[in-house]
Parts: C-alpha cells; sequence; structure tokens
C-alpha cells in the first residue's frame, strides 16, 4: 500500500470523530448559553487543580522517599502488619486524621506503607479514613453541620471501614504486592519487595 492510500485511510478514519467533536461543540455551546463561558471556566477549574497537584505531589513524594529511607520494614510490619493487632487500627485512623491535602495524596503513601509490610487491610483502613476523617476537613464539617452530625458520621463510617479492610484483605491472595516501578504497570505477585 503506498504512503498516499496510507495517509487517505487514516485521514478517513479521522473525520467521522471530528464530526462527532463538531457537533458536541455546537450543542454545548446551545446548550450553554450560546458563550463560551463554560468552556473558559472549565479552563479555569482545570488550570486550579494542575496548580493545586503540583503544589501537594512534589512534597508528598519526598516524604514518601523518606520514609522509605528512613523507617525500617521490621517497624512497620511489627506496628501495623499482618500479625498486628487492634492497635494497627490506631496508628492508621491517626496517621489518616492528622495529614492533609486531597485523597489522591493519600495513595503514595499507602503503596510505601504497603511495600514496608503495612496489612492490606491497614492500607485500606488508611485510605477510609484519610478520605473520611481527615482533622482539617472534621473542622470544616462541624463548622457547618455540628458535632452531632460529626459525630454520628465517624461513629458509622469507621466500623465500616474496618469492615471494608478486613474484606478486601480475605480478597487479595497472600502473596500479592503491589506493583513496583519496573514492572511497567504489571501486577507483581509473590516477588520479594
Amino acid at each position: 500500500m503506498s504512503a498516499r492510500v496510507r495517509t487517505l485511510s487514516v485521514a478517513g478514519k479521522l473525520w467521522p470523530w471530528l464530526a462527532v467533536v463538531a457537533v458536541t461543540g455546537l450543542w454545548a455551546y446551545g446548550r450553554f448559553g450560546g458563550g463560551f463561558a463554560f468552556g473558559l471556566r472549565a479552563g479555569e477549574n482545570l488550570w486550579d487543580f494542575l496548580v493545586e497537584m503540583a503544589l501537594v505531589l512534589p512534597p508528598m513524594f519526598v516524604l514518601v522517599g523518606l520514609f522509605e529511607i528512613w523507617v525500617p520494614r521490621a517497624v512497620v510490619e511489627r506496628h501495623v502488619g499482618r500479625r498486628s493487632g487492634a492497635a494497627a487500627i490506631f496508628w492508621m485512623v491517626l496517621l489518616a486524621t492528622v495529614q492533609a491535602g486531597p485523597l489522591y495524596g493519600a495513595f503514595p503513601v499507602a503503596v510505601g506503607l504497603w511495600r514496608k509490610g503495612c496489612a492490606p487491610r491497614n492500607v485500606f483502613i488508611y485510605l477510609g479514613a484519610f478520605s473520611a476523617m481527615k482533622i482539617p476537613m472534621l473542622t470544616f464539617e462541624v463548622a457547618f453541620l455540628g458535632w452531632s452530625f460529626s459525630l454520628a458520621r465517624t461513629i458509622i463510617t469507621l466500623p465500616v471501614f474496618i469492615a471494608i479492610g478486613v474484606l478486601m484483605q480475605r480478597l487479595l491472595s497472600d502473596d500479592y504486592s503491589p506493583p513496583t516501578s519496573g514492572d511497567s504497570g504489571s501486577i507483581a505477585a509473590g516477588e520479594p519487595n
């Protein structure tokens, strides 16, 4: 097949997508008041989100890197590993509540904990508590909704996070470990960390 025919066939596949984009753009233009204010607002929100990520993620990765270097695996396994008791729940909730930042900032910490020997149930408890029980978030919640609501929500959600953590650990095989950077997205099972 010649280069010209190949170029025409690729361009032929591109035109339907351009038509879909054009029709969607015209629909949005008509739907949102005949202006581009909606698109500009979306662009501003995207820019704000990117700036927030640029400010939050680098310090988070530095802290995770320091955690990887400074905290021995034996310490993590002893306090929050598979053989840890109920005190591990306390440590995970405490770690989650004193942190600040968006939820995507918790995932590097969770992977670092898991690689150091933290039990999967405790990783899931940490993620759940981080998403719903951070002190900065609780202060806003109490200010707007009151102590009774905040306390009731916390009393209901914490056992749910614990149950989800236990269930997730039972669903995962014992030799499962999170993918490492050299795995290219594949799941590393049974490999030493």
